[in-house]
């Protein structure tokens, strides 16, 4: 009897063991802190836009992803993917790229997607309405009053 107590406690342990789904890290969190040059949420076409962001991602850091579309009418996307280097296989990060605005990109709204995915699939996506404009667009330099 004792031996049959002893088998079923070793297979409801190696089946619980084998059921790591509960011991998944959390997922990422992502926050942008800046989209454009002080945090603007402009671009110019044919120069690049800064981006920062803060990443943490407890399973570790295995792609980053960055979208930017346009909105309403028109289908342009810039699309840009870091898959190596000093962004990746890390468990927080202080994101900072400059991504290029290609010269052909159509002046308008657009919005971007700031995805992280963790080695255990993982996704956290932070988002932005961002607007591409004209070199000397004098809103850009409207926005910074004291308060």
């Amino acid at each position: 009897m004792s031996l049959m107590l002893a088998l079923s406690v070793v297979l409801s342990i190696s089946f619980t063991s084998c059921n790591n789904d509960d011991d998944l890290p959390t997922k990422p969190i992502v926050a942008l802190t800046e989209v454009g040059h002080d945090n603007s949420k402009h671009a110019h076409p044919g120069h690049d836009m800064h981006l920062e962001a803060k990443v943490t991602a407890e399973g570790l850091i295995k792609r980053i992803d960055i979208e930017i579309h346009q909105e309403g009418i028109g289908n342009f996307k810039i699309e840009k993917a870091y898959t190596d280097g000093k962004n990746i296989n890390v468990r927080e990060l202080k994101f900072h790229e400059h991504i290029d605005i290609p010269k052909e990109a159509p002046l308008g709204k657009y919005h971007l997607h700031f995805t992280v995915t963790d080695k255990h699939g993982q996704k956290a996506t932070a988002e932005s309405n961002l607007e591409i404009v004209a070199e000397g667009h004098a809103h850009e330099h409207h926005e910074h009053h004291e308060h």
